[in-house]
């Protein structure tokens, strides 16, 4: 008699063991893949907010206001987790030190140029790249020209002896209105604009206060107003040079937050 007849019937369901195990162990691999999908997404949130945080605190963006029907949120998720900051040649300076600093330049800035900012010739404020100092024509070059007026330059001394203090990048920008120029010396607002730029440019560096390495001048032409070219009064506020004090565009980890760093992202420079 063979052994199947001794210990009676034969089990038909056994197959549902391997089966049992097969489900269980599918259900356990898409748990983990969810776990890893929710994991991405806290951390792609908390490297937003950080960044978003970091260039608020410098004044370049403004506040997001949040939308109808969101309430602000109060979680600890919605927080910062990797504090970023602005590497300044070797220093490693913080959003905030930034902030101060340029607050500071402005500061001194509209005490130095206290008469040329009440007659409207000067005005000094935060940008969305940085400090922003805008030299109207009216107050500093004749029309059709580029080089500044002779009175003006005890003003441009004022200027360059509050930016020969700062570590930060200046940008020069030239800024014309829409009405087309044509003259000896210059065929378009493009080149005006790029001739204004490069005088106070080169003035700066004669006058020793910004090194060559933190300079850069360019010409917008009309392309950039910051009023309405339809009336007089808006093109002459068009009709400007602006030097913008800003920090470099590098962002770098705090080397102490490292360990929070989401994985793929490096500190600049490490490759």
């Amino acid at each position: 008699m063979s052994s199947r007849q001794r210990n009676g019937h034969v089990s038909h369901e056994r197959w549902l063991v391997s089966y049992a195990d097969f489900i269980t162990l599918l259900f356990s691999f898409f748990v983990v893949l969810y776990a890893f999908a929710k994991a991405d997404q806290k951390k792609q949130t908390e490297v937003k907010a950080a960044v978003d945080t970091a260039f608020r605190s410098l004044g370049i963006f403004g506040q997001v206001t949040p939308k109808p029907g969101k309430a602000a949120s109060t979680s600890g998720q919605d927080q910062p987790v990797i504090p970023m900051n602005i590497v300044m040649g070797e220093e490693v300076m913080s959003p905030a030190r930034v902030k101060d600093d340029l607050e500071k330049i402005q500061r001194d800035l509209e005490q130095r140029l206290s008469n040329q900012v009440a007659q409207h010739t000067v005005s000094i404020e935060m940008g969305r790249d940085g400090l922003v100092i805008s030299l109207r024509e009216a107050g500093f070059f004749d029309s059709g020209s580029a080089n500044p007026r002779p009175e003006t330059l005890p003003a441009l001394r004022q200027i360059a002896a509050a930016l020969g203090h700062s570590p930060y990048d200046v940008r020069v920008e030239g800024h014309t209105d829409n009405i087309p120029m044509h003259s000896v010396e210059f065929d378009s607002n493009w080149e005006l604009s790029s001739a204004r730029a490069t005088r106070i440019a080169r003035l700066l560096l004669e006058l020793k206060a910004v090194s060559a390495d933190r300079l850069s001048a360019a010409g917008y032409a009309e392309f950039h107003p910051v009023a309405s070219d339809a009336t007089p009064e808006g093109r002459a506020k068009n009709r400007r040079v602006d030097l913008v004090v800003l920090p470099r565009a590098r962002i770098d980890f705090s080397a102490q937050e490292r360990s929070q760093t989401p994985p793929g992202w490096h500190k600049i420079g490490d490759q």
